[in-house]
Formats: C-alpha cells, structure tokens, sequence
C-alpha cells in the first residue's frame, strides 16, 4: 500500500530542509526522485545521498517556461510524471507597512504561483493515469505573525489552491493534498530565530511534543500523500507540528 517503486516523484526545493526530508521518505519507498531547484551544486549533493536513481533538474519556479522545461526534462528523463510535491519557499520577515511591493511579489510568486505553475504543467502528465500533488503550507497557513504578511498570504493561499485542485481534479484521478509543517528545524527557521526574539522558547513552550521537528519527521506523511494508502483522502490539509496548533 505504501510502495512507491516505479513512480517518479518531482519535489521542488528538494535539495535541502524540508524538501530533502520528504524526498528521503519518498525515496526510501521505491520512488525515483527528481530534485528540482536552481542551487545545482545543492542538488547535485541531494541526489548523491538519494540514490543512484535521482535525478536534479535546474529551474526556476517562479518563471513559467523554466517550470515547463522541468516537466519536459523529467518526461525525457525518467519517462513519467507520478507525484508532484511543491515545497520550494522563501520568507521575508518585515512588517506589513516595511514589506515593499517587490518584495511581497517575490514571497508570493516563489511559494504560492509556483505551485500552480508546476501543477498546471503537470497535470496533464498525472491525469494520464492517476497521481498525487503535494502542496505544502505551514503554521502561517492557520495564524498570523506580524512579521510574516506575505509568508501567511502565500500560505494561506496554498490551502485553497489545494482544495481547488482536489475538487476539479478528482474525477481525473489526482489527490491533492497540503501539509502544514510545525515549527521545524531547518535553515529558514534558524534564521527566524536570530531575527525573533523569543521565538525558541515560545514554540517550545507552545509544542507538547516539547520540541523543534526535524526534517525527518515529515518523511511519513509524504509517504502516506504520494501512495495508494491515500488514494480516498484529498483536499486536506494536514499538519505535522508536534501539537503545536491544538494548543492554546
């Protein structure tokens, strides 16, 4: 139920943090993993720990043809397109009056347009004969944070694209689902803790699990989202975050 061999599964920003741990997961279950980002020394070490299968592939998510020639890339490549996982996003920690247009532009068009670019160019790869997109959100998807207006706008935005593409796409035979990832530890939260005061203590405080997740916590549920054992399950948004968001 949760073997993946044969598959193909594109995770974008998969060469480090939580991308690299879903695509352990994925991985370690049968799949051929295609590290897709735009840092190719990054990905070039990714693919050496995944296996001899992975493969990485240069783009930029933000730009419509570069995400085209992923999915031209990957078809030629590997022959298939099974699972679509758009993880690829960046942070911006301003206030709402301190963040520029360009700036609120560039957050939006790297976490929330790019899904919809890789699952527009990609769902006619995955229709063919049934698939799954992986969408991933964050805490910011469920609470607001003064220091993070676009982050949560693009967040927020990529539950509703989920459950947009769960519902017009079910009859294809595509699950679309969301993870909603805790506070885990990674070079983009490491950096949030330099710039937040307090922030450490609070989401320890905060976390019954009594802990930062690792990326290897979110090696499971990209297993559970790509396989058949999710195959009735979509248009959820799932979160992985130690209790973090049942907590008062």
């Amino acid at each position: 139920m949760f073997d993946l061999t044969g598959k193909v599964a594109i995770v974008t920003g998969g060469n480090g943090g939580i991308g690299l741990g879903m695509a352990r997961g994925l991985a370690a279950a049968g799949a051929r993993i295609v590290v897709a980002a735009r840092d190719a020394r990054k990905s070039e070490a990714a693919v050496r720990e995944l296996g001899a299968d992975a493969v990485s592939i240069a783009v930029d998510v933000t730009d419509e043809a570069s995400v085209t020639g992923l999915i031209a890339e990957t078809l030629k490549r590997c022959g298939r397109i099974d699972v679509v996982v758009n993880n690829a996003g960046i942070n911006i920690r301003k206030a709402p009056h301190e963040l520029s247009l360009a700036e609120w532009r560039q957050v939006i068009d790297t976490n929330l347009t790019s899904a919809y670019l890789c699952s527009h160019a990609a769902y006619p790869h995955l229709k063919a004969r049934g698939g799954k997109i992986i969408n991933i959100g964050s805490m910011m998807s469920i609470f607001g944070a003064a220091y993070a207006p676009a982050y949560a706008a693009s967040k927020g935005g990529i539950v509703q694209f989920t459950k947009a593409c769960a519902a017009s796409w079910a009859r294809d035979h595509i699950q679309v689902n969301a993870i909603l990832p805790g506070w885990i530890d990674t070079d983009l939260t490491r950096r949030g803790r330099e710039q937040v005061p307090g922030l450490n203590d609070n989401v320890l405080r905060r976390t019954p699990a009594g802990r930062w997740g690792t990326i290897d916590d979110l090696r499971g549920i990209a297993v559970f989202l790509a396989s058949a054992a999710s195959d009735f399950v979509t248009g959820t948004a799932i979160p992985v975050d130690g209790g973090y968001s049942i907590s008062g």
